[in-house]
């Protein structure tokens, strides 16, 4: 992506920490950061017409883009489940060569900025080649991570997985799993590669650690990992499935979040992913810890997982976020729109989340906007002084948006409309989607479509 430079961007309505706000001009630097913010301003600079913060994508397996819609087929099981569908998984991933997660990733940050997101946590576990040697470059996948977000300017979290056993009896790993592997001693080799490689990309960049579940790593492992995270952001998958509730229960005598929350002291820096097997009890003491609940709405449907108990959850002041996960569909408002039907369907009501003084779709943005920054550790989640200028441009002309003021922008964004609203999205100022399409789409879709074409040849 090309430097950025000093800018202005005009909007006829934007939303602002003290609430939404006409004629606004937000100033930034060469930084991407924003030094401040007019209202009542003349139009200068890019003019929008609804002018929003931008939120992150806090959880992403990029590889997984590649795999959409060809795990729709039952097989000789008598049931299909998240069990069976990984084992697709391993299969598939088998294949990908280190281009061709260059390809993918470009192609699913892509995606993500024309969705709405101006940043990812990418939750990285692919480390290896087939049968699990590692490259000579031990981060070379990570690298490779990261060259496609230099590409799309997307701004990057980056998440290398600590992922060592395949289960909480310490069994080796699987065939499908092998690629992933690493003791603690050559992941922090990895991740110290990794943070180097990290110093090419802006400064908004970030590296933190991933241990991949409790299923993944020992307690051994996982009190190393929290050590060497620090402050940085810290991801785990938990309480997922009921398979793995069971098999954590009967290794530590204790819930996954039970134990979780009972050994460590979990903080603002933790985002625990997932999490749709949660006791009441449990689902407080998260909320009470402030981390970040990461939830994956769309792909938590299609593997089956659960609903998190958001209601509860954001009743107690939770922090949460949203992460496109699988990237099977990645859709900012479809993820919105699915974590609120499910508490509807669920509980039987409707407008679950909303408050006396916010609506529904309010609740939801102003959530993942604020969690989804805190939980991959960037300075943004506002139009504010000071802050990263991550921001996302709607269509005020829009038929369904025309004449709609307030948090009904909002609610008639997620509720009523869909991805096709953003014209455009700035990632610390980078201004990489205008007139709704990526700046580099044309190439980054060309390389995509022949990483596919030769796949398919290879499965």
């Amino acid at each position: 992506m090309t430097k950025i430079s000093t800018q202005t961007v005009y909007a006829k309505t934007a939303l602002l920490p003290n609430g939404w706000a006409k004629d606004v001009a937000v100033h930034l630097d060469r930084e991407g950061k924003i030094t401040s913010v007019e209202t009542g301003a003349n139009q200068s600079g890019t003019a929008t017409q609804i002018l929003l913060p931008a939120p992150s994508n806090l959880h992403s397996h990029a590889f997984q883009r590649a795999m959409a819609g060809m795990s729709e087929r039952r097989g000789s099981e008598p049931t299909d489940s998240f069990w069976t569908w990984r084992q697709i998984m391993f299969r598939f991933l088998d294949a990908l060569s280190p281009d061709d997660v260059e390809a993918i990733a470009a192609f699913v940050q892509m995606e993500m900025l024309e969705a709405g997101y101006a940043a990812v946590g990418e939750f990285h576990y692919l480390h290896h080649q087939p049968g699990g040697t590692p490259s000579d470059n031990l981060a070379e996948m990570s690298d490779r991570i990261m060259a496609a977000a230099t590409e799309t300017g997307i701004g990057l979290t980056h998440l290398p997985v600590l992922y060592t056993y395949g289960g909480c009896d310490k069994r080796d790993l699987a065939p499908g799993q092998i690629r992933f592997g690493n003791d603690f001693e050559r992941f922090q080799k990895l991740h110290e590669m990794a943070s180097d490689q990290l110093k090419s990309l802006p400064k908004d960049a970030v590296i933190g650690v991933a241990p991949h579940s409790l299923r993944a790593v020992d307690d051994a492992g996982l009190s190393a990992a929290i050590a060497l995270a620090g402050s940085a952001p810290l991801h785990m998958h938990l309480a997922e499935q009921v398979a793995e509730v069971e098999e954590v229960l009967e290794a530590k005598g204790k819930r996954p979040v039970d134990w979780l929350l009972n050994t460590h002291e979990v903080s603002h820096n933790w985002c625990l992913i997932h999490c749709t097997q949660m006791t009441p009890e449990e689902t407080l003491g998260l909320a009470k810890t402030g981390a970040v609940a990461g939830l994956c709405p769309i792909t938590e449907s299609s593997l089956g997982d659960g609903i998190f108990d958001g209601v509860r959850y954001l009743g107690a002041d939770g922090q949460f976020g949203v992460g496109s996960d699988s990237n099977i569909r990645i859709s900012l408002s479809e993820e919105l729109r699915t974590l609120e039907y499910s508490q509807r369907l669920r509980d039987k009501c409707r407008a679950s989340v909303a408050t006396e003084e916010k609506s529904t779709g309010r609740v939801l943005f102003d959530g993942v906007v604020a969690g989804g920054a805190q939980a991959i550790g960037r300075q943004s989640g506002a139009i504010a002084e000071g802050a990263y200028a991550d921001l996302i441009a709607l269509d005020g002309t829009h038929i369904d948006l025309d004449g709609r003021e307030g948090d009904e922008i909002l609610d008639t964004y997620i509720f009523a409309g869909d991805d096709r609203m953003v014209t455009d999205v700035w990632s610390a100022g980078r201004h990489v989607v205008q007139g709704a399409k990526h700046v580099q789409g044309e190439a980054i879709r060309a390389k995509y479509r022949a990483t596919m074409a030769s796949l398919r040849d290879r499965l």
